[in-house]
């Protein structure tokens, strides 16, 4: 159904390039017909959004480093000074140095560690509480996560303990805001080929180690991602929260590869 998002307005943050899932999400709510702004860090990664922005029709776009409490300031003020109120953030905001992306996770140093965790789970509580603020009819808050949170995976290493942070930050958050009218929730998709997938060793192994094995034989699509976003933000998930929504062909249910691949 088309125009599932007309009349929503909100903020996309985590577009890298064209290969993101952020900007794979930007794109389904666009179609859909939502307005919005997209945060960007730095001016080379504003020159790479700022294209992708025009062509969904954004001209809004504002810099934000989610460690510095006045650039969040900044931000919410000029989403606050041009919208006045919102309905929906997706927050797609991870990081760890790519030397600690492989190895063992034994071997995780203190700084990594505190910094990961503040970049990739304490900025989704920054932002809800900055962005709830802006939603006094209800919205969403929808951020992004890996099977990595409960499930060894190899390199993942201190990404997936954030995950796992993120991902019970979600079901705080969704009980803190509920009675606002506020839905939390995150999309678990499989491996995708994007700049920060790239960054974790034996990324491309993995990548075709779920794609033969899952049960739907296949990857997750920006498409798929997109579309998923689509319905937590629309109306079909009002009564939607805390959920740890997985699109990823299916592989989470297995407990060994197929039978072809042992």
């Amino acid at each position: 159904m088309p125009d599932l998002m007309k009349g929503k307005r909100g903020l996309v943050m985590g577009v890298a390039n064209e290969r993101s899932i952020a900007w794979g999400i930007a794109k389904a709510l666009a179609d859909e017909g939502a307005e919005l702004a997209f945060s960007y860090q730095g001016e080379a990664f504003g020159k790479r959004v700022e294209p992708l922005a025009a062509s969904v029709g954004s001209d809004f776009l504002v810099d934000v480093d989610v460690t510095d409490d006045a650039s969040m300031d900044a931000a919410f003020a000029a989403l606050k000074d041009r919208w006045g109120t919102m309905d929906f953030v997706i927050h797609a905001i991870a990081y760890s140095d790519k030397n600690e992306l492989t190895g063992r996770f034994i071997n995780t140093s203190r700084e990594n560690f505190k910094n990961s965790l503040d970049i990739s789970c304490y900025s989704l509580i920054d932002v809800a509480k900055r962005a709830s603020a802006l939603m006094p009819e209800g919205g969403t808050i929808l951020t992004l996560t890996y099977q990595g949170s409960n499930r060894v995976t190899p390199f993942y290493n201190v990404m997936g303990v954030a995950k796992a942070a993120l991902e019970s930050a979600v079901r705080y958050l969704a009980n803190d805001l509920g009675p606002d009218g506020i839905r939390v929730n995150a999309i678990s998709p499989g491996p995708m080929k994007t700049l920060a997938g790239a960054a974790i060793g034996g990324a491309r192994k993995t990548f075709r180690q779920t794609e033969a094995n899952a049960p739907l034989r296949a990857n997750a699509t920006l498409d798929a991602v997109g579309g998923t976003a689509v319905y937590l933000a629309s109306d079909h998930g009002a009564c939607t929260t805390g959920e740890i929504i997985r699109v990823d062909g299916g592989y989470h249910v297995l407990g060994m590869p197929q039978p072809e691949n042992l």
